[in-house]
């Protein structure tokens, strides 16, 4: 590349009327809507300006082009901004800015994808980086194309855990075609940010981290251009701008001042906005226009219609675990389709995604120990429809991503998480590794596919679904090996519900998954010896949980249900029961699973402390049996 020619005058004229039309935009809807940020958007005016006229490259006819440019706005509350340059490039005409925030309009506070413009919604602090460094991975790595990713984030995010996960992560795969924006505007919510204005102090910090960190004048046209070329230079590290603002720049009486974050100007906007009006020396049509990406040899991709390379093929009464077949799965879709991409968070010889990893290690991502960020890498990489992904790590551990994970819902991403060690049957490990809020917390998401395998072979089916399902998946595994129950022949599918076992003589419906049902069925066989019979459902998705099927089947045998679960007894299997039958008359429901905190132990004893072994589910079908027939 070209050494930086300074820009002519009449360029970096426009540049700033571009700015202050964009605060001028800015103003006027935020005091229309009575709410907004107008002074977080005033920041990055010039920034926005730069970028979008001067820096990226994209095509306005066809916004999800596979070569074009990248843009995170992290800090998602100055989205309004966003909005109005994208009006001033021209997708769409400045008026429809009056319907920000209004219901219905796609306006909205925080930017998400419902805008053609957007690959993922941002707004909770921190995470933009994690999206935009899975960007720049598909980029340098994947698609091995010229695209550049630009992210912008607020000084406040940085004290934000996942912001330096994602900071780690970038530096470590060199990630050299992203570049992040920093605005230094030295103001918060409520006060201001610990570092404040002091600059070289966020300079320290990134160098350390092995990145090429630039202190730039953020409302100088000509620094900003001079550092983005330089940030293009830079090769073998990413780069960073930290951009020195001022909150609500040339806003009187406002500018730089503590109190003003997410108000609206109100009676102050029509004196703001003529002081901005001042500000603009041109006000005819412009004459600047943005750069076009080069054509690019960006590979072509299919994600319908993924299949396994071969059928699962177990023996029926071999045991196995279920994270084995998961990750046999993960390898049998990895040669049937060159863009399955794997995730792992240091796991990988308990996940055994290793086995992926040897398969083919330029499509393993380590993310090390960091949730949050291996779930917004994920949700970057699946953007634009350029990858299936899926994400490894213990199930517990997913609650420190729970955030990342809501947002990637909001994102309408397309990415499959595994969580392993489910349930107190990790045993001796102890409750800090057992995954047992997991079930509750994925049933929250929305339009989430909920995979609780029991086998070898309905994990790998399960595989397989989630592969093609439009939407987030969650794959419950569990560590102990368990018998395969099922046929190759058997066929799988979302929401609906398999029958185990049946008889026309069945008293009482039993649903349980994963690692219960060997103890379901060892109970089964002792019940048949004394002419009890029990009907055995796997529901093999919790959400969507079969409705149909439990009502129908429990009304056959007596409009009585036992659940049992590994899982705490809130949120889980047996809450999504309940839900199912709610309404239903004469519908008695026992559940067993886990009240109380549990202790490191055995996994036996900690099964039968919770009624989880054979005795203790013939313990509640007698229960049951005595409600249903009080001469019992």
């Amino acid at each position: 590349m070209a050494a930086y020619q300074r820009l002519p005058f009449r360029i970096t004229e426009e540049l700033n009327d571009v700015a202050n039309r964009i605060r001028l935009h800015v103003v006027t809807a935020t005091n229309r809507a009575k709410g907004g940020h107008p002074t977080s958007c005033s920041s990055i005016a010039e920034i926005l300006a730069v970028l979008f006229f001067q820096v990226m490259k994209y095509k306005v006819s066809i916004l999800k082009d596979p070569c074009s440019d990248r843009l995170v706005l992290s800090k998602g509350h100055a989205a309004l901004a966003l909005y109005s340059v994208w009006a001033e490039v021209g997708l769409f005409a400045t008026t429809e800015l009056v319907n920000f925030r209004k219901f219905g309009s796609n306006f909205e506070t925080y930017p998400t994808p419902r805008l053609s413009f957007i690959d993922v919604a941002t707004g909770s602090p921190g995470q933009g980086l994690s999206n935009a460094a899975g960007m720049a991975y598909m980029g340098k790595y994947l698609d091995k194309a010229n695209f550049r990713v630009y992210c912008i984030v607020g000084d406040g995010e940085t004290c934000e855990g996942n912001f330096w996960e994602a900071v780690n992560f970038t530096s470590y795969y060199e990630l050299d075609n992203l570049c992040l924006i920093i605005d230094v505007n030295r103001l918060g919510q409520s006060d201001q940010t610990p570092v404040g204005h002091d600059c070289d102090v966020y300079r320290r910090r990134f160098d350390a981290f092995g990145w090429h960190p630039l202190v730039v004048d953020g409302h100088s046209i000509d620094e900003l251009c001079k550092n983005f070329h330089n940030a293009h230079l830079t090769k073998g590290k990413p780069t960073v701008l930290i951009a020195k603002t001022v909150k609500g720049k040339y806003f009187p009486d406002i500018e730089n001042e503590l109190h003003w974050h997410g108000k609206h100007l109100g009676e102050r906007s029509e004196h703001v906005s003529k002081s901005i009006k001042k500000l603009i020396r041109n006000t005819a049509a412009l004459r600047i226009s943005h750069q076009k990406p080069a054509k690019d040899a960006v590979p072509r991709v299919h994600l319908t219609d993924i299949r396994l390379y071969s059928a699962p093929l177990y023996k029926f009464g071999d045991k196995l675990t279920t994270r084995a077949a998961f990750s046999a799965a993960l390898v049998k879709l990895g040669q049937t389709n060159p863009r399955i991409l794997v995730l792992d968070t240091d796991c990988k010889n308990t996940s055994y995604t290793n086995d992926f990893q040897t398969f083919d290690p330029s499509r393993f991502i380590q993310c090390f120990s960091a949730e949050q960020n291996m779930i917004g890498v994920a949700v970057g990489l699946a953007s634009r429809g350029r990858s299936i992904v899926f994400c490894a790590t213990y199930a517990a551990g997913l609650t420190k991503a729970f955030d990342s994970i809501r947002m990637a819902a909001i994102s309408q991403s397309q990415i499959n998480i595994a969580g392993i060690h489910a349930g107190v049957s990790v045993g001796e490990d102890g409750p800090c590794i057992m995954g047992l809020e997991d079930i509750a917390l994925f049933r929250t998401i929305p339009n989430c596919v909920i995979f609780y395998p029991s086998d070898a072979i309905s994990t790998e089916r399960a595989v397989e679904l989630a592969a093609n399902y439009p939407g987030i998946t969650y794959i419950r595994l569990t560590r102990p090996a368990v018998p395969v129950i099922y046929s190759t022949r058997q066929e799988f599918y979302i929401g609906k519900a398999n029958l185990v076992k049946e008889n026309i003589k069945d008293k009482i419906l039993v649903i349980t998954s994963g690692v219960n049902l060997a103890c379901v069925l060892e109970a089964y066989e002792d019940l048949v010896k004394i002419n009890i019979f029990i009907r055995v459902m796997d529901p093999f998705t919790i959400k969507p949980i079969d409705k149909d099927g439990i009502i129908k089947h429990a009304r056959e045998c007596n409009n009585r249900i036992l659940v049992v679960e590994d899982h705490y007894m809130e949120g889980g299997l047996g809450e999504a029961v309940k839900s199912a039958v709610a309404g239903e008359e004469d519908m008695a429901v026992k559940h067993i699973g886990i009240k109380s905190i549990p202790s490191s132990g055995q996994s036996c004893d900690l099964f039968e402390h919770f009624g989880l072994t054979s005795t203790g589910i013939k313990n509640g079908i007698g229960e049951l049996l005595c409600i249903c027939n009080p001469c019992l």
